[in-house]
């Protein structure tokens, strides 16, 4: 399928896309996967890990007691990517790590497999802003909280961090990542 947007980057306002063809109402400009994705703490109950679906009833992960499923296709499907990540929870359970550690993980699982996808036509991690240079040294000790969170998360598998790829490290990443409620 022949690209129907460009990137641009428009200076003191950041990056965009536009088209670069006429389009009609409704049509479909570009679909992938998300590279990573983390259910938030406060829907988990409802909320299904793998297809994202909420229900009133869903099953539990037998392992980690955490995810939750809207049947054993979902579990199954979800498997590959949960596993990891279950094998954590697990040994720090009751604690569930914030949702901005978890989604973290999984993304450093990811980029230390080399695992990318068409989500990245657009955009690569690597393009995204961190705005780590204007944030407050609050702001930075945040961070910096979030990042101890995220290493014990990961415990033995922190040493592949190593494996990063050149420019980012677990801080920039969550600083790309994480929700800061203002720079200042």
């Amino acid at each position: 399928m022949a690209q129907k947007v460009e990137r641009f980057c428009s200076p003191g306002k950041g990056n965009g896309l536009r088209a670069v063809s006429s389009l009609k109402a409704g049509e479909l400009l570009f679909s992938a996967e998300a590279f990573a994705s983390s259910v938030s703490k406060r829907v988990m109950k409802y909320t299904c890990e793998n297809c994202l679906s909420r229900k009133d009833k869903l099953l539990r992960c037998s392992q980690c007691k955490i995810s939750r499923y809207c049947d054993a296709s979902c579990q199954k499907r979800s498997w590959p990517e949960h596993r990891e990540e279950c094998r954590r929870l697990k040994r720090l359970h009751p604690t569930v790590p914030t949702d901005s550690v978890r989604l973290v993980a999984k993304i450093l699982s990811k980029l230390v497999n080399r695992s990318h996808g068409p989500a990245e036509e657009l955009y690569s991690l690597e393009e995204l802003e961190s705005h780590l240079s204007e944030m407050s040294e609050e702001k930075k000790s945040e961070l910096e909280d979030l990042g101890v969170a995220l290493r014990l998360f990961l415990k033995e598998e922190a040493d592949d961090l190593s494996l990063l790829p050149p420019g980012l490290d677990p801080i920039s990443i969550i600083a790309k990542v994480s929700p800061i409620p203002s720079l200042s």
